[in-house]
C-alpha cells in the first residue's frame, strides 16, 4: 500500500519513501516522505487561499464523518482500516475502533466543541448585529496551522478539525507510527467539499518538521518530555507532552470503594493515553492498595491485539524487552507487585504483549511517580498532608477521591494541573464541554473590538 502526500495540487508520491511496519515486522505501506522545500511551498499556499464560508465548512465536516465511517476510502473499509492501525500502533483492536469512531465523532461536533470556549461577549461574525454598537469579535490567531500528531491512538485526530470549524487551513505531519488516520481522515475532508488547500497531509523528516513549525502560523505539537524542552517557550508552539495522570485518595475514602475506578483508569485504551492513570497516592498505608491492584491487573491476559478481546498493547519483541529493562532501571529501590521481569509477553512472530506493572514506592518520589510509559504501568506511593501537593503538579488529570473542599481548591488553583475530578471518575473520562488541556480554541483564537455603521 502507498500512502501518498496530500498537498495543494493533490497527491504527492515520493521518490524518497518510509517502510511502515506492523508490530510483528511484516511490511505493511510505503509512506511518502517529502522534503522541507515543498513543506515550505504548501504553507504559503495555504496562507494565500482564504476559508471557505462558514455554512460550507459546517456542511463538509458533517459530511466527512460520515464518509470516514461509511465509505471505502483508499482501497478501505472501515474495519480494514482499524485492523491495520491496530497492526502498526500496537492497539487492542477494539481501542482502535474506539478511537476512530471518536474521529468521526469529532468531525461531527466541531462547531459544537469550539463553542464553548467563545467569549459570550464576543461576535463569531463581523457582521452580526451587535457588533454596529461596538463589541469583541472571535478572531484567528493566523491563518495556516500545523498538526504535529502523535501515533498512540487514532483518537487525537478528532480535535485538530475544529481548527477548520474555525477557518483555519491545516497542515498534518502524520506519525509514522501510525500514518493511517490522518490519511484516511484528509480523504475524507477533500472528498466531503474541503479543497486541497483548506487541509494538507505532508509526511516529513525532522528537517522538514522544523520547516513546518517554522512556516505555519501556529502549531500543535505531541510528544515525550524532550519535545516539551524543545517547543515549551515558543507561544506559537501549543505542546501536548507526557500526562502523567494521577489519583488520589485521601483517608475520609475507602479505596475498596473506588478499586474498579482505579484499575480501569490504568488499564483502558490499552494503557497508552495521556489521561491513562501513571501513578497511584494515598494518604496512609499504600501496601494494600498496590495488592489489591496488582492482583486486578495480573488477571488481563496477553493477547494478540487483533483479538476482539485483548486489552494490552503489543510491541516488537527487541522493544517491549528494551522497555522492560528500562522499567527496571527505573523501578530500583521500590517494591516490586507486578515487577518488569514479567512484563514481556512474547506471542511469537517478532512481537509481544505488554503485561501490567505495579511499583510500590516507600514515598512519594516525584521523579518516579512521573515515569510513564504506554502500557498499564502505575506507581502507587503514600501521601500525607505534609506532601502538600509537590507530588501530584505537573499532571494532566488529577482525580481527588477526597470530601476536602479545601483541597480541590489548591488543586484547582495549581496552574501545572490541567484538569481536576473530584470523585468517582476514571481519568480518561472527556466530553465534548470539558477542555483536554484548555480547548484548542483558546490558543487558536483572541478577541478584536470592531464597531461598525
Amino acid at each position: 500500500m502507498f500512502i501518498d502526500a496530500l498537498g495543494p495540487t493533490g497527491a504527492y508520491r515520493t521518490r524518497n519513501r518510509e517502510v511502515i511496519k506492523d508490530t510483528a515486522g511484516n511490511q505493511v505501506a510505503e509512506l511518502s516522505i517529502v522534503p522541507p522545500l515543498f513543506v515550505a511551498r504548501c504553507v504559503q499556499t495555504q496562507r494565500r487561499t482564504h476559508p471557505l464560508p462558514v455554512a460550507d465548512r459546517a456542511a463538509a465536516l458533517e459530511k466527512a464523518s460520515k464518509l470516514f465511517v461509511d465509505e471505502e476510502i483508499d482501497g478501505l473499509d472501515f474495519e480494514q482500516y482499524v485492523e491495520l492501525t491496530s497492526r502498526v500502533s500496537g492497539l487492542p483492536i477494539a481501542v482502535a475502533r474506539d478511537g476512530a469512531h471518536a474521529v468521526a465523532d469529532g468531525l461531527l461536533a466541531a462547531f459544537d466543541a469550539v463553542r464553548p470556549a467563545q467569549p459570550v461577549g464576543a461576535a463569531f461574525d463581523w457582521r452580526e448585529e451587535r457588533t454596529r454598537l461596538g463589541s469583541a469579535v472571535w478572531a484567528r490567531r493566523g491563518e495556516v496551522f500545523a498538526v504535529h500528531a502523535s501515533g498512540n491512538a487514532p483518537g487525537i485526530h478528532g480535535t485538530w478539525p475544529q481548527a477548520l470549524a474555525l477557518g483555519y487551513r491545516v497542515v498534518v505531519r502524520p506519525s509514522r507510527r501510525e500514518p493511517f488516520t490522518a490519511h484516511r481522515l484528509i480523504q475524507a475532508l477533500l472528498a466531503a467539499g474541503f479543497r486541497p488547500a483548506d487541509v494538507a497531509y505532508l509526511p516529513t523528516d525532522y528537517a522538514g518538521a522544523d520547516e513546518l513549525i517554522r512556516c505555519a502560523d501556529l502549531a500543535t505539537v505531541y510528544g515525550g518530555q524532550d519535545v516539551v524542552d524543545k517547543y515549551s517557550h515558543d507561544p506559537t508552539v501549543l505542546v501536548n507532552g507526557p500526562g502523567r495522570s494521577k489519583i488520589l485518595v485521601t483517608a475520609d475514602h475507602d479505596w475498596r470503594d473506588h478499586l474498579d475506578t482505579i484499575v480501569d483508569s490504568i488499564a483502558n485504551l490499552g494503557g497508552m493515553a495521556c489521561v491513562n492513570t501513571t501513578a497511584v497516592l494515598i494518604e496512609g498505608d499504600p501496601a494494600p492498595l498496590a495488592q489489591a491492584i496488582g492482583e486486578r491487573l495480573a488477571t488481563i491476559p496477553p493477547l494478540p491485539n487483533l483479538d476482539e478481546r485483548a486489552v494490552l498493547p503489543t510491541v516488537p519483541t527487541e522493544k517491549a524487552h528494551a522497555l522492560a529493562s528500562f522499567l527496571a532501571t527505573k523501578a530500583a529501590g521500590t517494591t516490586a507487585i507486578l515487577g518488569a521481569d514479567q512484563v514481556v509477553a512474547d506471542l511469537g512472530n517478532g512481537h509481544a504483549a505488554l503485561r501490567p506493572a505495579v511499583h510500590m514506592l516507600a514515598e512519594p518520589d516525584t521523579d518516579k511517580l512521573n515515569v510513564e510509559l504506554a502500557f498499564p504501568c502505575v506507581w502507587v506511593a503514600p501521601w500525607a498532608r505534609s506532601d502538600g501537593l509537590a507530588p501530584l503538579r505537573n499532571s494532566l488529570v488529577i482525580c481527588a477521591l477526597t470530601n476536602d473542599g479545601d483541597l480541590i481548591d489548591d488543586l484547582i488553583s495549581d496552574p501545572t494541573i490541567a484538569n481536576v475530578y473530584s470523585g468517582h471518575h476514571t481519568t480518561y473520562y472527556q466530553s465534548a464541554a470539558m477542555p483536554h488541556d484548555g480547548y484548542l480554541a483558546d490558543f487558536l483564537m483572541r478577541n478584536k473590538g470592531v464597531i461598525r455603521d
